[in-house]
């Protein structure tokens, strides 16, 4: 049976205080707050981060297939999920399709890649991600959130192995967004929790369990995901499921992150997760999917890169008046400078390893990294002894920095940071998820991928630094 080998996630490191968007809209407020994308982020670049985390605790896998599970897609015609691919220096000899269209796309991708894993594929990869956007005073303002998971899927030293999967999928109207709209309109709540959620989740819960041949006691964990919260708890209500062993919903510290909130749930399970403890995961939205998980022992030595936990606490709050700034909802002068040419398709193509993978050079001669790659070194000379050497996962330190007030952003001042990396090599780029005012040299930072900006319709990706989390 094929089962998740590894898995990432990722939650943005700014917060949305709930109490700070009633104080400016005079609406009531609910309790906690919500993640928030930074202004140079995306699902893309979240994928992205989810993803290169599972990579890194998988070593050796040989990726044949990638999935992208979102519905708040940079592209509407491009394939998102090869940028995502290329920031995380996959093959280009890959499967690689979009999954769109419903929050339930998240859990249906995840089931899709376990069943080509297990039809041998090779090992099948998934990265789901989603930026909720609700219209200001609307619920899904308050109650979405921004955040990512990624899981890797085999037959091989599984840390939870798949026993059962069961999908149902019914037409009704509940959430919808068409072309060209912002914010998604919903029918009244009273239909979709009476009509919709909770009959799919009593369904599709007893269904997979019945395949599994697990009683609800035998459960030690349990994963239930909708649009709304209250769908959930009656679900676990009329099954009578023991309270103490649903995990947490995310709903205080981070938000209902659409397609990818199910895999965010399950990755906070996960590590504290025991050989042989069965856990459920159930999503709803346009029908429903559920699968139940064994946990493998494999699962008792699997560290996972960072925890959704530490990353809830790693965190830096965010302005109403700057959220809706990012997401472009409240109009401001930009900066007066020209706005930003398009990038050209050749040269992003030519240069598609460094761009996109932050791949440098490292000189044979001499031993000296150095990016960009170069092919003649710059320390010894050397003409075309070059391997590619990878920055990407690499730390630094901030050897000096300035501050620019008047370049284009979304979010002024600009910081410029000269970084040193470990083992070697030099270079400038932009300072990201950090205040200006506490930035000093010698500071260590990671790199991240984020866009830049976007110019006639066509995003310019790169490599910031930010502070180590």
């Amino acid at each position: 049976m094929a089962g998740i080998v590894s898995y990432g996630s990722y939650v943005p490191y700014r917060r949305l205080k709930r109490a700070a968007i009633a104080a400016v809209l005079g609406v009531p407020a609910t309790r906690g707050e919500r993640a928030v994308a930074s202004f140079d982020e995306d699902s893309v670049s979240m994928a992205v981060e989810a993803l290169r985390d599972a990579l890194k605790t998988a070593p050796g896998a040989e990726v044949r297939s990638l999935i992208f599970g979102t519905t708040t897609a940079p592209y509407l015609e491009k394939l998102n999920a090869a940028l995502v691919g290329a920031a995380a220096r996959l093959p280009a000899e890959i499967r690689a399709i979009d999954s769109t269209g419903s929050i339930r796309a998240g859990l249906s991708a995840m089931l899709q890649a376990a069943e080509s894993a297990a039809a041998g594929g090779g090992h099948a990869a998934v990265a789901l991600a989603d930026c909720r956007l609700g219209a200001p005073e609307g619920k899904l303002e308050q109650s979405g959130g921004d955040g990512a998971a990624a899981f890797i899927f085999g037959r091989d030293n599984v840390i939870a192995e798949i026993e059962a999967s069961a999908s149902l999928t019914r037409e009704y109207l509940d959430s919808w967004r068409t072309p060209g709209e912002r914010f998604s309109h919903s029918w009244e709540e009273r239909f979709a929790l009476t009509q919709a959620y909770g009959p799919f989740f009593r369904k599709i819960i007893r269904e997979v369990l019945e395949k599994a041949k697990v009683a609800p006691g035998d459960l030690a964990k349990i994963v239930l995901d909708a649009p709304n919260q209250r769908a959930a708890d009656e679900a676990l209500r009329e099954l009578k499921f023991d309270p103490a062993r649903v995990a947490d919903s995310l709903a205080l510290t981070v938000g209902q992150t659409g397609a990818a909130h199910a895999a965010l749930m399950l990755t906070a399970v996960l590590p504290s997760a025991k050989p042989g403890d069965r856990i459920l995961v159930a999503t709803v939205g346009d029908g429903a999917d559920a699968m139940v998980l064994k946990v493998a022992p494999a699962n008792a030595n699997f560290r996972p890169v960072r925890s959704v936990g530490r990353m809830v606490e790693s965190k830096g709050d965010v302005s109403y008046a700057n959220y809706l700034k990012w997401r472009e909802i409240l109009p401001t002068e930009p900066p007066r400078r020209p706005d930003p040419d398009r990038p050209a398709a050749p040269p992003m193509m030519r240069a598609e390893k460094w761009k996109f993978g932050l791949i440098g050079s490292k000189c044979r001669a001499c031993g000296t990294p150095q990016l960009p790659p170069q092919r003649v070194c710059v320390k010894c000379r050397a003409f075309d002894k070059m391997d590619p050497y990878p920055f990407a996962d690499r730390h630094g330190r901030i050897a000096t920095y300035a501050i620019d007030r008047l370049a284009y952003s979304l979010n002024p001042p600009t910081i410029n940071a000269v970084v040193d990396y470990e083992g070697g090599g030099r270079f400038l780029c932009e300072m990201t998820d950090c205040e200006p005012d506490k930035v000093a040299i010698g500071d260590e930072v990671e790199m991240t991928f984020r866009r830049l900006f976007t110019a006639d319709g066509v995003h310019n990706y790169f490599w910031k630094a930010r502070p180590r989390r």
